[in-house]
């Protein structure tokens, strides 16, 4: 009697194979998606295309502490600023296999606090040369609430509830911490008084940079024509994919919202060639595949001090993506959750 156990078998076996192979040859490899190891580009189908997202290696070996500075505000004798980044402290936790620690500023349960401590006191120092300048920060909330704070307001522990603050007082520094969201640098080359923003999705809705300007003249008797201000680095449109609800919140609230959101598209040339292997039984626009949609909130905050009156030459970009520039930046979303915080700060020398 055959044994039909055995053919049928070996005919899977056969056939199981000649899959593998089809599969190898195409790039996949046990159920995994990888890309053509050279040799092939993505092509964004929509008609806007963004910049490709060239995410660079996860490991860092710096030792130097690395601020970033913009030439339009380090021209003004009496301010300081800087924007911190990932590279030149002794935080190990987020990237332990690494030989050279983090610049974590943010306090948190998985960082020791002393280490935090240390990274602050280094950062401040290349600020500010040295000098001893307290800092405030904010207990940030993504909110549209924004503070005006002075000396006493410099605790170790943030005592505010706030995403905005505002000084005039000399020998201070204001700090904002990100890990995605956009910090906003705002002085006034007149009245020597300064403001920091923290603006995600939500306290870009609620407009805090542009309401933050109109305190500023409400407590400062600040003109827009002698503001300048820094838009620090943050997520980017080519990695920043929200929801249609958020979209709708948008557009709610500002006539230029479509200007802010684009379709992207994450090509995968497996699936346009042998679109048959992914077929699902789910209904038409319910399959994960398709665009996704994307927000620009630098632009969404440009667009704002514009309109609190500020002059286009006035308003400077970083322009970094931290999603993208992930060795350099701390990023939530690329690094899901599992961070460091970088510090925005700004000040008036005493």
């Amino acid at each position: 009697m055959p044994n039909t156990s055995a053919k049928s078998g070996v005919a899977e076996s056969a056939a199981i194979s000649a899959i593998d192979n089809l599969l190898a040859d195409v790039g996949l490899q046990h159920g995994r998606r990888r890309l053509l190891s050279a040799g092939w580009e993505p092509q964004p189908k929509h008609p806007r295309q963004l910049p490709s997202r060239t995410r660079r290696p996860g490991k860092v070996a710096k030792t130097r502490l690395d601020l970033v500075q913009l030439p339009e505000m380090t021209k003004i004798g009496w301010l300081l600023h800087g924007f911190s980044t990932r590279t030149g402290g002794t935080s190990r936790v987020y990237r332990p296999d690494q030989r050279a620690g983090e610049l974590n500023l943010g306090f948190s349960a998985s960082d020791p606090k002393f280490v935090v401590e240390a990274n602050r006191a280094r950062f401040l120092d290349h600020v500010t040369g040295k000098a001893q300048f307290p800092l405030v920060t904010l207990r940030q909330i993504h909110s549209q609430i924004i503070r005006l704070v002075g000396p006493d307001d410099a605790t170790p522990t943030a005592l505010h509830r706030a995403d905005g603050m505002m000084t005039g007082e000399p020998g201070l520094l204001l700090g904002i911490q990100t890990a995605d969201c956009i910090p906003v640098l705002v002085a006034d080359t007149r009245n020597r008084a300064v403001a920091a923003f923290h603006a995600g999705w939500r306290g870009t809705l609620k407009r805090i940079v542009e309401a933050g300007v109109g305190r500023m003249r409400l407590e400062f008797g600040s003109r827009p024509e002698n503001l300048v201000a820094a838009i620090g680095p943050g997520i980017g449109q080519c990695c920043y994919a929200v929801g249609d609800e958020v979209r709708s919140e948008f557009e709610s609230q500002f006539s230029y919202a479509a200007d802010l959101f684009c379709e992207v598209y994450d090509s995968d040339p497996i699936r346009e060639k042998y679109p048959l292997l992914f077929l699902t039984a789910r209904a038409p626009g319910h399959s994960n595949t398709g665009p996704s949609l994307h927000l620009d909130l630098v632009e969404a905050n440009r667009r704002q001090l514009l309109d609190a009156g500020l002059r286009p030459t006035a308003i400077s970009v970083v322009g970094e993506c931290t999603s993208c520039a992930n060795d350099r930046y701390f990023s939530y979303r690329a690094e899901s959750g599992f961070t460091g915080r970088m510090l925005s700060v700004i000040g008036v020398r005493s």
